[in-house]
Parts: structure tokens; C-alpha cells; sequence
């Protein structure tokens, strides 16, 4: 018998490409999923589309922006998760973020906000015995202001601190919390952007890193990325200055 047969993980912004490559990777692993998104439909299609043992996943509503609902959200779970996972993800154009502040705010809402809000429910819920490990997709854009990008990744480097903050929090009830701060990956969120080819990671490869954490805080998949993260960490202000 697998022995994830009788845990679950809640996946929110699971209609993301990576969030889905988590579904399927999970469910091989033998954990139950309950894959939370606004566009269930999609999921539902995905489901089918994958041939995934429906006994395995349930699908649920899940708005990342509608703070209010949250509490409700989670006190209506089926079953309450052993891991929690936050992929929920926005992104616009960082001139289009600072000449159009509704841009910028919906970045700020789902990147940051909608997951303080959720995971602050799931962690300040100790009735939950199951609770084992939450985590965060993050972003290597938020380790260092960038002219191309800095909106966006200001709304991913407080979620970065959010999730360091919580993990102390959380270290006295030996509930483990992870940032997975990811490069450029081949998704819809990056669509029609001019990336370096030979550093875009699939979607499945990135999953495979969230559905095998460990108990490292910082996770940053493949070698190149971890070579650009501590770079991008030590430049000196002057230096960084110049990146685009």
C-alpha cells in the first residue's frame, strides 16, 4: 500500500500549468487532491483529458482575490490537507503595472495577498492534527528589483518573506514551510515574452521539485537558476543597476 494512500494536499490556483503537473504527480504518489481554482471547468477538462482517478481529485471553487470567502472556503473543505500548496500567479507588463495602477493591484491581490489570506487560515487552524507542510510558488523576480519587472516582483518577494515569517511560526508545531522560487518556465503566464530558451524549465520538471520537497526553506529548481538566485542575491547595487 502507498503510504500517502489516506493524505490529501490542496492545491489553490490549481488551473495553473505547473499546479496541474502537482495533480498528476501527487495522485501518482497516492495522495488524495483537492485542486481549488475559479476555472473548475478547465480542471474538469484536464481531468478527463489525463484519464486521472477520479476517486483521487476533487474539484473546487476557489477565488484567490475574494478574501471574504477564504474562511468559509476552508471550514468547508471535505477534509482538511496534510500539504497545502499556493500556486496562484497574475502577471502584467511592468510599464503597463505603472501606468495602470489595476493592473499592478491584481498582481499584488493574487501573487501576495489572496496567499496570506488563505494560508494564514490553513496554518492558524491547530484543530488540524493533518498539517504537515505548506508551500509557495514564488519567484527569482523578487530577489532583486529589476527595471524589466519590479512590480511583479515585489508582489513575490513579500510573498517570499511571508512564507520565512510563517515558517518560524510554524517550526514549534514541526510543520514545514517552503518557498519554491522558480525561474522562467514554459507556461501561459509567460506566453509572447522573449526568454532565454535554454533556461525555460517544463512544467512538469518544476512540479516535480513541489511534490518532493524537503525541508530546505528556499527551493530553487535546476542548476542554472541556483547559480543566477545567488548571483543575483550578492551584486552589488551598481552592478545591478545595469540588469534589464
Amino acid at each position: 500500500m502507498n503510504q500517502n494512500t489516506n493524505k490529501s494536499v490542496l492545491i489553490l490556483g490549481a488551473n495553473s500549468d505547473v499546479a496541474k503537473q502537482c495533480i498528476k504527480q501527487y495522485i501518482s504518489k497516492g495522495f488524495s487532491v483537492m485542486a481549488a481554482s475559479r476555472n473548475t471547468q478547465s480542471l474538469e477538462d484536464f481531468a478527463v483529458e489525463n484519464n486521472l482517478d477520479r476517486s483521487k481529485i476533487t474539484i473546487l471553487y476557489f477565488d484567490a482575490v475574494d478574501f471574504d470567502s477564504h474562511q468559509a472556503f476552508y471550514t468547508e473543505l471535505p477534509v482538511k490537507p496534510h500539504i497545502a500548496v499556493y500556486a496562484a500567479g497574475f502577471l502584467v507588463d511592468n510599464q503597463k503595472a505603472l501606468t495602470d495602477f489595476k493592473g499592478a493591484k491584481q498582481m499584488m491581490e493574487v501573487n501576495y495577498m489572496g496567499g496570506v489570506s488563505i494560508l494564514s487560515i490553513i496554518a492558524m487552524d491547530k484543530n488540524n492534527k493533518n498539517l504537515e507542510r505548506i508551500i509557495g510558488l514564488s519567484s527569482l523576480s523578487g530577489v532583486r528589483g529589476r527595471k524589466s519587472n519590479f512590480v511583479y516582483g515585489s508582489t513575490k518577494s513579500a510573498f517570499t518573506q511571508f512564507l520565512a515569517g510563517l515558517r518560524q511560526e510554524l517550526a514549534s508545531r514541526q510543520i514545514i514551510v517552503n518557498a519554491l522560487v522558480i525561474g522562467y518556465v514554459r507556461t501561459k503566464i509567460n506566453e509572447g515574452l522573449e526568454l532565454n530558451e535554454s533556461l525555460i524549465m517544463e512544467p512538469d520538471y518544476v512540479a516535480g521539485f513541489v511534490v518532493n520537497a524537503g525541508n530546505s526553506f528556499t527551493i530553487v529548481p535546476n542548476f542554472k537558476w541556483k547559480i543566477i538566485y545567488h548571483i543575483l542575491r550578492l551584486l552589488p547595487e551598481s552592478l545591478a543597476a545595469k540588469l534589464p
